[in-house]
């Protein structure tokens, strides 16, 4: 059903979690593959992923060129999902993806929709709660979920989009643009992750956020964005 493309470069330690986020619904069949695309790893994350049984690769390219390629390399499932090594998917969240999948299925549109998580921060304090409640609001406004958020498509559709084109930055938003808010579903089990601007900084998150709003409302292209992102 799901084949799964997870970008690393000296993830060892996410890995583990992330993984393991999986297994539940990789025994229920859900999952049929994880694929590993490595940008150049220099700790143990080949052998977290071989441990695994995941599929590794090694691309000497950014995040968006690892996707893609893992995605030309996926055989066995008729639906991606495309996952950071830092996101941590909630217990259960197989079941709403089954559900989202078997849904379209009967859809005359169906395998023209894409689907997201509900991001939430590991992080305590307000300053986490107020991040996840500004990304909620932007992703349902704008229909372009964070890379943290997972994005769950049919192959067929990430095709005809084109895939993941080759940006050093921002690809997330590139791909939910032409997704379209009308084709994004928003699941409501939750991908937990550290938090861009609590782990980054606040000034970096403050630029990145206004790079990622002029993409989603001023519809600049993500290519003219990517330098005030850094």
């Amino acid at each position: 059903m799901i084949s799964v493309i997870i970008p690393t470069k000296n993830s060892e330690f996410d890995l583990v979690h992330a993984l393991a986020a999986l297994v539940p619904a990789a025994a229920e069949g859900v999952i049929r593959e994880v694929i590993v695309v490595d940008g150049g790893s220099t700790d143990n994350t080949e052998r977290v992923a071989e441990a695994a049984g995941c599929d590794w690769h090694v691309v000497n390219g950014s995040r968006s060129e690892c996707l893609a390629y893992g995605a030309a390399r996926a055989k066995r499932g008729d639906w991606l999902l495309f996952l950071r090594p830092e996101t941590l998917l909630e217990t259960g969240w197989h079941h709403e993806a089954q559900a989202f999948v078997e849904r379209s299925a009967r859809a005359p549109d169906g395998r023209r929709k894409a689907a997201s998580f509900r991001l939430r921060h590991e992080a305590f304090g307000l300053g986490a709660r107020i991040s996840e409640t500004l990304a909620a609001f932007r992703s349902q406004l704008l229909g372009m979920p964070y890379g943290d958020q997972g994005l769950l498509i049919s192959r067929q559709f990430y095709q005809k989009l084109g895939g993941h084109r080759p940006l050093p930055e921002m690809e997330d938003l590139d791909i939910a643009k032409r997704i379209g808010r009308g084709r994004m579903v928003f699941l409501r089990a939750a991908a937990i992750t550290p938090g861009g601007a609590v782990r980054e900084g606040m000034i970096a998150g403050l630029r990145q956020g206004l790079a990622r709003f002029c993409v989603g409302a001023l519809r600049i292209p993500a290519s003219l964005a990517v330098r005030l992102h850094g």
